[in-house]
């Protein structure tokens, strides 16, 4: 009993853990400010842990690490975060990143920063070939594309190196007119009041609204046999957020939207100049309560985007070269933690993006984590059932014609947890090329 537990634990571990290392990725990428109290925990907005993890994986190996987080220390919205991990099969990596540091002499502006630097035995880019990249031969389907092939792609040894500086600023509007800190207090994980949202869509009434300037930095690189190829950007982001939603975290009525413009003008090492606009808008539908369920909830989002710098140019021999697009891992691209999650990372990428996803969320009241002793340390108030259907796709131009025939479709479902104030999922999904399981922090919208 003793030993199955220490496996139990461990496995629970490097679930949070591994939450906290990709949530650095989520969307929007602009958040309300907010402190979430939770009745049980007599220590109001602090949390920490610190713990040692272990897990195999294709594309890493049999990798050790450890990580760890403070939450609410100094700031009772501010958030310290990292993992350094290694494997057998020459990986390593080390996250670190502040999240939310309120600036004294600005109560209105927010802060954060991350990074990370990592080397890794197996990435795999959706993309052009190496040996021609940009350049796509009369006949032949670009690498990413809608119809591309799912085995066109690169994969080999490199570093994947990122970090990024934000700044965001809460709008005196709405329910933020007053303070630019939100604050929401919890019972089992269920709002109890705090609220920010109204009945009516109006940001000068009711809701947050955020204003976001974000400078990122990535640098991935792919040597194979035939020659290396680099993928360097150094963006700028502004964006404008509206949350008109009754809990961030874990909506259960309301709507948000979000309009972001990113530009890279070629700085440093830059692979290209380009850029690319993007609207995201969700919207939820409260069903109340059940006899089984404390919540039930039906959410929708949409999503769509365009490569405004984008150029083609046929040359001489007849073949297409592309320029002023970006990377096939920013801009229009489908697959990964968040959308298409049935694809890999950044399975498609093209110009132009339509996306649309709808999810019904069953939060339990049996809550078997809570429950259990030797689980209490990862302080969970309840357990989600989640089923989800995805669709969309990416084209070379911006039309109606494109965007809206020959959809990717995936479908599948995900069991989610509140755990300190916060949801960590693991989403199983499906689709015509084969099936992938996530591990994230926080909703997928």
């Amino acid at each position: 009993m003793q030993t199955k537990q220490i496996i139990l634990k461990s496995i629970c571990c490097f679930f949070v853990l591994v939450a906290l290392t990709v949530s650095v990725h989520a969307k929007p990428r602009s958040s309300v400010k907010l402190t979430a109290l939770r009745v049980e925990n007599p220590r109001g907005a602090q949390e920490a842990l610190i713990l040692p993890y272990a897990f195999s994986a294709d594309s890493l190996g049999t990798t050790l690490g450890v990580g760890g987080m403070a939450k609410g220390y100094y700031q009772d919205q501010l958030l310290f975060g990292g993992t350094v991990f290694g494997s057998f099969d020459e990986a390593a990596a080390i996250i670190l990143g502040m999240w939310d540091y309120r600036l004294p002499w600005a109560q209105r502006i927010f802060f954060t920063t991350f990074g990370s630097v990592g080397h890794y035995p197996r990435q795999r880019a959706y993309t052009d070939p190496v040996i021609q990249p940009g350049v796509i031969q009369p006949g032949v389907i670009p690498a990413g594309s809608n119809e591309s092939d799912p085995d066109d792609y690169i994969e080999s040894s490199g570093f994947d190196n990122w970090f990024e500086f934000k700044l965001e600023y809460v709008l005196p509007l709405g329910g933020a007119r007053d303070d630019g800190m939100s604050t929401y207090k919890l019972k089992n994980g269920i709002l109890q009041s705090g609220a920010t949202c109204g009945n009516v869509w109006n940001p000068l009434t009711s809701g947050v609204t955020v204003l976001m300037l974000r400078q990122f930095n990535r640098y991935r690189s792919y040597d194979t046999d035939i020659g290396g190829q680099d993928y360097t950007i150094h963006p700028i982001e502004i964006s404008l957020f509206y949350n008109n939603t009754d809990f961030p975290t874990n909506p259960s009525y309301g709507s948000s939207q979000y309009l972001s413009f990113t530009n890279d003008f070629g700085w440093l090492e830059s692979t290209d100049s380009w850029s690319f606009i993007e609207f995201e808008a969700s919207k939820y539908f409260s069903l109340g309560d059940s006899d089984w369920a404390r919540q039930r909830v039906i959410n929708l989002n949409f999503w769509t985007g365009d490569a405004l710098t984008w150029e083609e140019i046929v040359d001489a021999h007849g073949n297409t070269v592309v320029t002023h697009r970006p990377p096939f891992y920013e801009g229009a691209n489908l697959g990964g933690f968040y959308r298409m999650k049935a694809y890999p990372s950044s399975r498609f990428n093209d110009r132009s993006v339509i996306y649309t996803s709808a999810e019904y969320r069953y939060t339990l009241r049996w809550n078997p984590l809570g429950n259990i002793s030797w689980l209490r340390f990862l302080k969970s108030d309840w357990l989600q059932l989640v089923g989800f259907a995805e669709g969309g796709r990416v084209a070379n131009e911006y039309t109606v014609s494109e965007l809206f025939s020959d959809w990717k479709i995936d479908g599948g479902f995900g069991i989610r947890a509140m755990m300190a104030g916060a949801v960590v999922r693991l989403d199983f999904a499906y689709s015509d090329e084969g099936s992938a399981a996530w591990v994230m922090f926080g909703q997928p919208f």
